[in-house]
């Protein structure tokens, strides 16, 4: 018993370290120093990085396409030995987009999502616009969050047609669920970017909301030459007239962070638990012609 409070008592404290970290520090410089520094080129900074990420995470690199890396940023945004992330081609099956850990999923409700335990956020903040808020009550929900070791790419998770491309400008706050349970509306506050895209097979309007993190604050989408970072100043929506077939790469972050996904009612989850590894490809949502109840927060 003893030692079992004593396990929680550092996980806990290991937790609050975590915390002040990552979230006290000044997050937006930071993050511009770690994106250059992650370019730099030179063996002598790359290999005992990696070496070091290694040592102190489950980085695995098993999975690389290729084993030799020139910097850190080429090792955060590796691309994957072909067929490793085969998608169910079902198309009544909605897959993952990514590599993730599942955390809140629901239904939304009074506008409401949940973040974690006891704490909610509205889709309104999330997505900066009243008319696609109000489209999206009675959807579904699921946050999925990329840890720092992950594969970073993301991928269409079903045969689909990109519609908008819309970016949020905001803070770069660490997405880990310790900070999840102490900052209040937290999605709402980081740089992000909302996809909107309808399913080819049913015509529905659904949404992708990639969501930048401290050390993160830049993405990257092929459908769109937007590089979009915190130093980016263009154009902050841009229509776009893109098909991407279920799998095909969709984009990819600079390093780990967080995906959103608002899904319509006529899909029912099938995914894991809460707090369970995903892979890109994975199903997550059923169709089915029944309208799901609201569940309450």
């Amino acid at each position: 018993m003893n030692q079992t409070n004593s396990l929680h008592e550092r996980r806990r404290a290991q937790a609050q370290l975590n915390f002040w970290v990552t979230n006290r520090i000044p997050r937006r410089w930071f993050t511009l120093a770690m994106g250059r520094l992650s370019k730099v080129r030179h063996p002598w900074i790359a290999k005992p990085c990696i070496a070091l990420w290694q040592r102190f995470s489950d980085l695995d690199l098993s999975e690389a396409r290729e084993q030799q890396f020139a910097s850190i940023h080429a090792c955060f945004v590796r691309q994957l030995k072909p067929g490793l992330r085969p998608f169910d081609n079902n198309p009544d099956l909605l897959c993952s987009p990514c590599d993730a850990i599942v955390g809140a999923q629901g239904i939304i409700g009074q506008g409401e999502l949940l973040q974690t335990k006891g704490m909610v956020y509205t889709v309104q903040e999330l997505l900066q616009s009243q008319i696609d808020a109000q489209a999206c009550e009675g959807y579904h929900y699921v946050t999925l969050r990329l840890t720092a070791s992950m594969y970073h790419h993301f991928h269409a998770p079903h045969d689909l047609n990109v519609k908008q491309l819309r970016y949020i400008h905001g803070d770069v706050w660490n997405v880990n669920p310790p900070t999840l349970k102490r900052i209040s509306s937290l999605f709402t506050k980081n740089e992000r970017a909302v996809i909107e895209l309808s399913l080819s097979q049913t015509g529905q309007t659904a949404w992708v909301i990639p969501v930048a993190a401290v050390l993160v604050a830049s993405m990257r989408f092929t459908f769109s030459d937007l590089h979009l970072h915190l130093r980016y100043r263009g154009p902050t929506q841009t229509e776009v007239r893109a098909t991407l077939t279920k799998g095909q790469h969709m984009g990819w972050f600079e390093h780990g962070s967080t995906i959103i996904c608002l899904i319509p009612p006529t899909w029912q989850w099938v995914g894991p638990d809460t707090d369970q590894r995903i892979k890109a490809g994975q199903a997550i949502y059923r169709k089915t012609d029944v309208k799901p109840c609201r569940v309450s927060h």
